[in-house]
């Protein structure tokens, strides 16, 4: 499913990731660190927001630098503010963005537009602005958004900080339900207990790759310094 190998990056003239050599095959696969370890970075070079300086990134065989807008096509990418995602002030008008962006005949594209919205409990909201919802309502619209162009694979960024709890259960249930492979960077250790693979970064390096147990256990020694 995803490939790196021999990756680094630089931003800003510094390095901020180091000697990535992985393969993720797993369903649920976390990703944690303290800030500006490198692990936004890392989500982002997934679906090629950002390419390496060094090393290639493979997503379903395609080379995230060499062909970005295909990477784009298999990877959904879900930023921590959906304000930073949604485009348009109505809600339908916003999901249907990029299935015309893709071609899609118009008669197509309203049917799935509220296909998308009745997935995630948003019946009904098509007709809705934006800035009337709530923040949990814009995340899961941003996330229908995305899964109205039907991605292989999910990369969530910090998906719920924004949130309480009842909307992070609301987004994260929608997230489950999508059946997606999915990997999240997030500070909610909780989220992750019951995921398959736990990537711990630390100064722009891998520090430990591990089921959830052995991973956060690590990542709290480091916060403790």
């Amino acid at each position: 499913m995803i490939e790196l190998r021999g990756v680094s990056l630089d931003r800003g003239g510094r390095r901020v990731l180091s000697g990535l050599d992985l393969r993720l095959d797993e369903q649920r696969i976390g990703v944690v660190g303290a800030n500006g370890s490198g692990k936004s970075s890392f989500a982002r070079l997934l679906n090629g927001l950002l390419r390496p300086t060094e090393g290639v990134v493979r997503v379903f065989d395609t080379d995230t630098a060499a062909d970005p807008k295909a990477a784009r096509r298999h990877v959904g990418f879900l930023f921590q503010n959906p304000d930073h995602q949604i485009v348009y002030p109505g809600v339908a008008e916003d999901l249907a963005f990029g299935l015309k962006n893709r071609g899609l005949p118009k008669a197509e594209i309203a049917p799935r537009v509220e296909a998308a919205l009745v997935r995630f409990g948003l019946g009904g909201f098509g007709e809705r602005l934006v800035h009337e919802l709530s923040g949990g309502e814009r995340q899961l619209v941003a996330l229908a958004g995305i899964m109205v162009l039907e991605p292989r694979l999910l990369v969530l960024d910090e998906p719920t900080t924004l949130l309480d709890l009842r909307n992070t259960r609301r987004v994260m249930a929608a997230v489950e339900a999508s059946g997606r492979p999915v990997v999240m960077v997030t500070h909610d250790l909780s989220l992750l207990e019951a995921f398959e693979r736990v990537l711990v970064f630390d100064a722009g390096r891998l520090v430990c790759d591990a089921a959830p147990g052995e991973a956060l256990a690590t990542y709290r020694r480091i916060a403790e310094g």
